[in-house]
């Protein structure tokens, strides 16, 4: 198990950008792949984009093409959300995550306490 911390939550207007960062808490990352969710009004969790360790891959939620962006700096066990042109319903809590495979998004687990992102129009 990984302890994560999420960071960068905030309040934002429509269009607006933000950068949510996830840290490992007193270890690396390894060997897990690393994802974000977010809970949102009304819905049950769900996946946003996750990433592989190894650098060979990304995957989105349909949702968030070409609005976020999943990277990450394993060297400084961070992993960043760069989320572009956020619209009412992108607001939630928002969870990073760990896993063995990042295309597998029923696997992850250590979920970190979220971090809150309110967007208003």
């Amino acid at each position: 198990q990984v302890q994560l911390v999420e960071s960068g939550g905030g309040s934002v207007q429509v269009g607006e950008s933000l950068r949510l960062s996830c840290t490992a808490r007193g270890r690396t990352f390894e060997p897990y792949d690393l994802a974000w969710f977010r809970r949102t009004p009304g819905q049950d969790r769900r996946f946003v984009a996750s990433l592989s360790r190894r650098g060979d891959g990304t995957n989105y939620a349909d949702f968030v093409v070409g609005r976020f962006t999943i990277s990450g700096d394993y060297a400084k066990n961070t992993v960043y959300l760069e989320m572009s042109s956020l619209q009412l319903d992108d607001a939630g809590l928002y969870y990073c995550a760990a896993g063995p495979n990042f295309r597998n998004i029923n696997k992850f687990h250590s979920w970190g306490q979220g971090t809150q992102v309110t967007v208003s129009s």
